[in-house]
């Protein structure tokens, strides 16, 4: 088996929904972690402001952690052999090393003060806690590198049920202490920030244990009194890299988008509404979204079988279609007004716009469903550039947007809602037109 070969399986319904569904809970719960610990960020000192620093200090993270973000698709493709796996273990390691170096950096002066009270326009204090949540966090982005390699296995192995049972012991354990936290005074960012990291690093514990047994089964594995070094380790690692730098520079860019918004939302009218409009919705808006992007691994492992075959693209529209059931039910009143107003204190000025906002998110999951079919056809096709294009053109795009509205007066939320529709459709717009185009020539 060479090293880039990948594991797939037939079309069927039945065998893509057993698939897809431990995903697409792992997506959604995974993000569902960060709503749940805001009810520890906004009983704090600073209420719903801290949640917005607190917010944007993890960000600016996941935005540095974006460079790594093509690093599971590349061991989807590469980690299939032990040689291949070896390599990947090395590359995740070499980038984790390096990103968390910068994200260190970052959270120094006069960067921090560059980024959060110029960019983001926040008051000192806010600016401060958000530095701070940028530096400390690295441990818990350190850890989600580390997950890489058993997630890798796990996916390549078709099992992605037991990554997501390792990431639901992670969501247990996260809600346990936003229920045990409060109740005996531990509340503000640094508490927030210590469930999630705590909950991070049980579940990467968790994923290795169901690992192990996988990896142990990897072809051509040296034998036990075999000493002798792997040879191309250096090469395949190189090789792998090549792969994923394309994937790594789009993914940055398309963490810039948060961003972006942030930077505009923060300069339309009553900035501090806007942006707590914008954060606690996308707590909800997010894990769906998220959970639509799995359809992307999804389509790496159903490819399609002949010319023409857009059965699993009818079946993602059908998905995204169900999964906004989700957002539309944090619309409703009953539960609308008990998670915004009383779950993530928000105040009663700004609750019907949150409900509003979060009801136009009813359609989000259809629009990344199919913009993750279509990466999943460029990765198929080994075509990482043209991947890292459609990001360019999401990042462009959300830019263009915000930038339009902005002199126009339109409120905050609406800006970010509409760039948050605009940019995914000239991501999926962008690889299908390019792909198209690869084939004709």
């Amino acid at each position: 088996m060479r090293p880039d070969e990948a594991r797939k399986s037939k079309f069927g319904v039945g065998s893509v929904t057993r698939f897809y569904i431990p995903l697409l809970l792992q997506g959604f719960s995974q993000s569902l972690a960060y709503p749940l610990v805001a009810g520890i960020v906004t009983h704090g000192k600073h209420g719903v402001d801290a949640l917005t620093a607190f917010s944007q200090g993890q960000m600016v993270m996941f935005m540095i952690g974006a460079i790594g973000g093509g690093l599971i698709t590349t061991g989807l493709v590469f980690a299939k052999t032990w040689m291949g796996y070896v390599a990947f273990k090395r590359l995740n390691a070499l980038m984790m090393a390096a990103l968390l170096s910068v994200q260190c950096i970052v959270a120094m002066p006069p960067f921090s003060d560059w980024i959060f009270s110029g960019l983001f326009n926040l008051p000192k204090e806010l600016a401060h806690i958000a530095s701070l949540t940028l530096l400390f966090a690295a441990v818990m982005n350190g850890l989600f590198f580390l997950r890489n390699v058993p997630m890798v296995v796990l996916f390549n192995n078709l099992d992605s049920a037991k990554a997501n049972y390792a990431t639901l012991i992670r969501l247990v354990v996260t809600f346990a202490l936003a229920v045990f936290f409060p109740r005996f005074g531990l509340v503000g960012p640094w508490w927030g920030l210590t469930a999630l990291t705590f909950g991070v690093g049980v579940e990467l514990v968790a994923t290795w244990l169901f690992a192990r047994p996988y990896v142990a089964q990897l072809p051509n594995r040296p034998k036990a009194e075999d000493k002798q070094p792997l040879p191309n380790i250096p090469r395949l690692t190189l090789e792998q890299f090549r792969f994923t730098l394309p994937l790594s520079l789009g993914g940055f860019l398309l963490m810039l988008s948060p961003v972006a918004i942030a930077a505009f939302v923060g300069r339309t009218v009553d900035p501090k509404d806007m942006l707590a409009i914008h954060y606690v919705t996308l707590g909800v808006a997010n894990p769906v979204a998220y959970a639509a992007l799995r359809m992307q691994t999804v389509a790496i492992k159903f490819p399609p079988e002949y010319a023409g075959d857009r059965r699993l693209l009818a079946y993602a529209i059908v998905a995204g279609l169900l999964l906004g059931i989700v957002p539309l039910v944090f619309s409703t009143p009953l539960i609308g007004e008990w998670y915004f107003g009383l779950y993530q204190n928000v105040p009663p000025r700004i609750i019907s716009t949150a409900r509003l906002v979060i009801g136009l998110y009813s359609l989000i999951a259809v629009v990344q469903m199919i913009r993750a079919r279509v990466e999943g056809l460029a990765v198929l096709a080994k075509r990482p550039k043209i991947i890292m294009a459609g990001q360019i053109a999401y990042t462009v795009s959300l830019f263009a947007v915000c930038a339009i509205l902005l002199p126009m007066g339109v409120p905050g939320w609406a800006m970010a809602v509409t760039a948050i529709y605009i940019a995914p459709v000239c991501v999926t717009s962008t690889i299908y037109a390019m792909l198209a185009l690869k084939r004709s020539s």
